[in-house]
């Protein structure tokens, strides 16, 4: 782990200079220069100084920043129910601003119906012909099509096709 780069990384993030840093810890604006060119360690207590005039706990520092970015077909989580298949294609969304759903229809099946709440949502429709219903109003989407709208009013989909209907589908915040 590369101490050093790490403490710089926030210490610009914190928008201070190795001056003002170095005044804060009661160090040297050459330590904190070694520092972070991984010339000297710090000792923890160094450490945690530092951490703390840089609003990050030892914890945080140390935990394994590898977030996901690329999910496989293994990762996502699946349920079927009357004709409507739901695959979430992100695990573990809900902590994410956003909530992106394949979702597939059997001819006739529908999404059921959503109740008004905040947020917005998204919708490709990528085969098939599906109808939206929002509050009173209805409105036909194709393949190729797609939809955006405000939740604040009851929605759903259903399919109206032959087919399958296929519908990538994002909801923020998540919903689903």
């Amino acid at each position: 782990m590369e101490i050093g780069v790490k403490i710089r990384e926030l210490r610009l993030k914190n928008q201070l200079t190795q001056e003002e840093l170095a005044d804060r810890c009661d160090l040297t604006k050459g330590y904190i220069s070694q520092l972070e060119n991984d010339g000297n360690s710090p000792s923890i207590a160094t450490l945690k100084d530092i951490l703390d005039c840089l609003g990050c706990s030892l914890t945080d520092f140390f935990a394994d920043e590898q977030e996901s970015v690329v999910f496989t077909e293994e990762d996502t989580f699946v349920k079927e129910s009357d004709g409507c298949l739901i695959r979430w294609l992100v695990p573990s969304s809900l902590k994410n601003a956003m909530e992106p759903i394949l979702m597939t229809l059997s001819p006739r099946a529908s999404s059921g119906m959503d109740l008004p709440h905040e947020g917005e949502e998204f919708g490709f429709v990528l085969d098939g012909e599906v109808r939206l219903k929002l509050g009173k109003n209805e409105h036909t989407v194709r393949a190729g099509d797609s939809f955006y709208f405000r939740s604040g009013k009851s929605h759903r989909i259903e399919n109206v096709g032959k087919g399958d209907a296929k519908i990538l589908w994002v909801s923020c915040p998540p919903n689903f």
